[in-house]
């Protein structure tokens, strides 16, 4: 039974200088933990920024993307009528060589030729000014980078 109070006395001696030491500390982990706090706050404004600033530029690389597929996609339009024109001339032309060797130039023959020509014309200007606004597209970035 003494044992029982010896090792009674022991615990609350030790939770007596627990309770002692918890006191003396609290002042100083009450301003430690006011600092981790505020490191934390600091921590998570950074956060909110460095997020805002990824998401904006996220956006920015989205619409560069989507304006380069539309590019992309008007230049591979304009190239595809490019290429039905040319297949138009082509018809059009060995038809006129045709008549013309037969010696009985046709009128409609030599009229579809020039509008076949024409269309081919128009189609190739397309095709470049397609071409163009893709690679102004492409740079666009960069110059105003540097700018």
């Amino acid at each position: 039974m003494s044992d029982l109070k010896d090792l009674e006395a022991r615990l609350n001696e030790a939770l007596d200088r627990i309770a002692a030491a918890a006191r003396g500390a609290s002042p100083d982990m009450d301003a430690r933990l006011a600092e981790e706090r505020q490191a934390k706050s600091d921590l998570e404004a950074r956060v909110a920024v460095l997020k805002d600033r990824q998401d904006g530029r996220i956006a920015d690389l989205e619409k560069r993307d989507r304006d380069h597929v539309a590019s992309l996609e008007a230049l591979e339009s304009a190239l595809e009528r490019l290429r039905a024109a040319h297949a138009d001339l082509s018809q059009e032309a060995a038809a006129l060589r045709a008549a013309a060797t037969e010696g009985a130039a046709d009128a409609e023959l030599i009229n579809r030729a020039l509008v076949a020509e024409v269309e081919a014309l128009r189609a190739e200007r397309a095709a470049e000014a397609a071409e163009v606004a893709a690679i102004l597209g492409a740079l666009k970035p960069a110059l105003e980078k540097g700018a």
